[in-house]
């Protein structure tokens, strides 16, 4: 695993190594196993990831291998995280390490998680992938470069164009995607607009009966 902050404002790029994970319609199961769900928070999650796979290969699966430790990219193929809706999927790969993915195709809402974490996931034609995928194998200390605003990942001599939504490009480009770091980037506006709200000041308080409330509970 790795050390490095958590994506935040603008992402434009995301450099370093990168892991192949071979194989079609690897679902969020496999990803994060259903036990680990308990958590309260994410705290963890990431050595957790693959758990089941990883203990069934014993040291072999690409998430354990030496070579890979650090790695930033995950190079995936077909549907990938398909299954569950499970936001811990993409909490495991990026608290494991992983800030950006490159893959065949990936599930809707897998990728909908993913972009509300800054992780962006950019997709290429199956032979392309495959071709992808054989180069960082071949050479796993290869540096690679993905360009999030080009939609193109580079390494020394090579260069493939990917694939982005125009929505998701913005997006993760322009930091939108992080929405609570845009709250709190603008809290002295925010806390002016809701000074101005006429119906702001008690309301949280009172509630509409004119009850007073000291807050809930759960049951």
């Amino acid at each position: 695993m790795t050390t490095a902050p958590f994506p935040s404002g603008p992402i434009s790029q995301v450099a370093g190594t990168a892991v192949v994970l071979r194989g079609d319609d690897i679902d969020t199961d496999r990803i994060i196993p259903a036990r680990f769900l308990k958590c309260v928070t994410f705290e963890g999650l990431g050595e957790q990831v693959f758990a089941d796979d990883r203990a069934e290969l014993q040291g072999a699966h690409p998430l354990d291998r030496p070579e890979h430790r650090g790695a930033r990219l995950l190079l995936v193929n077909r549907n990938f995280g398909c299954g569950s809706s499970r936001e811990h999927a993409p909490q495991a790969l990026m608290r494991w390490g992983i800030r950006a993915l490159v893959g065949e195709s990936f599930a809707e809402i897998f990728h909908g998680n993913c972009l509300a974490l800054g992780l962006p996931c950019l997709t290429a034609p199956h032979g392309l992938m495959l071709t992808i995928q054989e180069a960082a194998a071949t050479a796993p200390a290869t540096l690679f470069s993905l360009d999030v605003a080009e939609a193109t990942l580079r390494a020394p001599g090579q260069s493939w164009s990917l694939e982005l939504d125009a929505g998701p490009r913005q997006m993760l480009s322009t930091g939108q995607w992080d929405a609570t770091g845009q709250l709190l980037s603008h809290h002295e506006a925010l806390s002016r607009t809701l000074a101005a709200l006429p119906y702001a000041n008690g309301f949280s308080r009172r509630g509409a009966g004119g009850e007073a409330r000291t807050g809930s509970r759960c049951r």
